[in-house]
């Protein structure tokens, strides 16, 4: 491989991401932002375009496209590139699909194992696989499907769960194209795509490092991580099978870490294992009062030390793959302790009974939830919404609510405690600048101090958002209904003539609207 031609698509891949998000920056300032409202997980304060994926996606094609005209119809067909890009941008797809409009977690996760079962079909799978420290070969069999599928399933949602800063997941996918660039040129596969993407990478962190004017969306994330599962396995095919799949690895450290914090959480507190929170590392370090420069320079810094890891790895053909491990391994237990983190990570007995003393209380929450979320179908005004919210708070222990709307603020005290005695959980409506919900409590956690209040596992947090939850899609399901704006004031007009039907109930005086007819006495 020429360094000509690597010089090229790095370039070619450079000039069209930066000249494809400019354009979608434009439309979306000159047009409106089309796609889906901001979600409570969510680290921006102000709509910013999730499209980022479309100039990867772009950019992935242009450099393709180039190639297969300078070099020939052997560059689609060699090494299976062809079909790599094909499942690359199905998978794609599914995530633009998501970025404008909700397509809910199951089905995304069965289009993806659609997509990576059709992969395996064509030819793209692990068959075998060497125990890095016996170098013991395993013939993988019939398992070699569904492990082809795994892997690729969960490449693809690794870099989506860690798209949750400005310039986080770009980097990271930056430094790992790298390591398959490196590692593409050594085993001759895919390396002039790679270097596309390494400039088409370069190009999107152009705009996307803190402050971020663009967001790469499941659609670019869904693309990268896809890409490189592909990759790795395309690369393990030409001999190198520990490094090839191993050494990514290293450098997918961070999103690995922080997955299975996220399950090993969710599951215990009876969330769903896919459901959106902010209790991922990097919304750790900002709610310790790191800036999000500080905090993704950081994590790039940890992310780049793993890369050499991978490097290496690599270099030595997974021969002293125990020596980086257990390097690795010290590493992470140092920060972890560092940070506090290991407070929760291994305090097992701790965590695991909070979390289980918490789940009833989850699942109640979830439970009333669901029901406010309905009743923004049916509520007459926002009133009587917010009168729902108190209802509900009252319930999980809350001793206050107070919601701000577009013409007012209303505060409903529930319990006689000073403020000072009080904690506050203050969650945004989506797609409102103004609107908010504020829910007071008094559960140990509110007055703990803050780095003890990170990384506590209490409830408070998780059945607040739980409360916001359910409020922000009943405001939603309101508003689509009535056509009225987010105000406690917003009535419908009555149309001349209505005829209301008055059901014969108690008035609140204790009065009958009808007289009631006699009782006769017993004969």
């Amino acid at each position: 491989m020429e360094w000509i031609d690597l010089l090229i698509a790095g370039v070619v891949g450079l000039a069209t991401s930066i000249s494809l998000i400019t354009i979608i920056l434009y439309a979306t300032r000159r047009f409106g932002m089309p796609g889906r409202e901001i979600e409570s997980h969510h680290t921006h304060k102000v709509p910013i375009p999730r499209f980022g994926g479309v100039a990867l996606a772009g950019s992935l094609a242009v450099v393709f496209l180039l190639f297969t005209f300078l070099l020939g119809k052997d560059f689609w067909i060699q090494n299976q590139r062809g079909m790599i890009i094909v499942f690359t941008f199905a998978m794609f797809f599914v995530g633009l699909y998501d970025d404008l409009f909700v397509l809910g977690a199951r089905r995304k996760l069965f289009g993806q194992l659609v997509i990576a079962s059709l992969t395996y079909l064509y030819g793209i799978g692990i068959h075998q696989f060497k125990i890095p420290i016996t170098y013991q070969v395993i013939d993988l069999g019939l398992w070699s499907g569904p492990i082809t599928v795994i892997w690729l399933v969960a490449m693809t949602n690794l870099i989506n769960l860690i798209d949750g800063i400005d310039g986080l997941a770009g980097g990271i996918c930056l430094m790992l194209m790298s390591l398959f660039l490196y590692v593409s040129m050594q085993s001759g596969v895919v390396p002039i795509v790679s270097a596309g993407m390494v400039g088409a990478l370069l190009g999107f962190l152009r705009f996307n490092f803190p402050p971020a004017k663009i967001y790469m969306g499941d659609g670019g994330a869904y693309m990268l991580g896809f890409f490189i599962g592909c990759t790795t396995i395309v690369t393990s095919q030409k001999g190198t099978i520990v490094a090839a799949l191993v050494a990514p690895l290293f450098v997918l450290a961070l999103p690995i870490i922080d997955t299975s914090l996220a399950i090993i959480r969710r599951g215990l507190k009876g969330l769903p294992l896919f459901r959106p929170d902010k209790r991922h590392i990097h919304h750790r370090l900002l709610a310790a009062g790191h800036s999000r420069r500080t905090v993704v320079l950081g994590l790039y810094l940890f992310t780049a030390f793993f890369l050499l890891l991978g490097f290496a790895t690599f270099f030595w053909h997974g021969q002293y793959f125990p020596l980086f491990l257990g390097i690795a391994t010290l590493t992470v237990v140092m920060l972890a302790g560092k940070f506090s983190f290991s407070r929760e990570w291994f305090s097992v007995g701790r965590v695991l009974g909070n979390s289980l003393e918490a789940r009833a209380d989850i699942q109640y929450a979830m439970s009333l939830s669901r029901w406010l979320a309905l009743e923004g179908a049916r509520a007459p005004n926002l009133e009587k919404l917010g009168e729902d919210v108190v209802f509900i708070a009252r319930k999980l222990g809350f001793v206050s609510v107070r919601i701000r709307l577009e013409d007012d603020e209303k505060t409903w005290i529930l319990a006689d405690l000073s403020p000072q005695d009080c904690g506050y959980h203050r969650l945004k409506l989506p797609q409102h600048k103004y609107c908010f919900l504020e829910l007071g409590t008094t559960r140990e956690m509110d007055l703990w101090p803050i780095e003890a209040r990170i990384t506590s596992n209490s409830a408070p947090d998780i059945l607040a958002d739980l409360v916001a939850e359910g409020w922000g899609k009943a405001m939603k399901d309101w508003k689509a209904r009535t056509k009225l704006p987010a105000r406690f004031d917003a009535r419908r007009p009555i149309a001349s003539g209505a005829v209301h039907n008055i059901p014969k109930l108690l008035v609140p005086s204790g009065e009958f609207l009808t007289k009631p007819e006699p009782i006769e006495p017993d004969k």
